[in-house]
């Protein structure tokens, strides 16, 4: 299967963008990918703090598992 590193998509204030970010995921799941990964290398996690990457990854789960239904 194929996996996928996402960006983590900012404001201008840098605060997460989760609107893209959740246009990021369908757009994944839609076409197909087996797998994505959140708050990687390519995901600025050495710029978040720890409480920001756990909320990150919370939405992911939660958009991905809605997207999927």
């Amino acid at each position: 299967g194929a996996g996928v590193a996402l960006v983590t998509p900012f404001k201008e204030d840098l605060s997460v963008d989760y609107d893209q970010l959740e246009k990021f995921i369908d757009f994944q799941i839609d076409n197909g990918t087996d797998s994505i990964i959140i708050c990687g290398t390519s995901g600025e996690a050495s710029t978040m703090s720890h409480d920001e990457q756990i909320e990150v990854v919370s939405a992911c789960v939660l958009m991905s598992m809605e997207e999927s239904q």
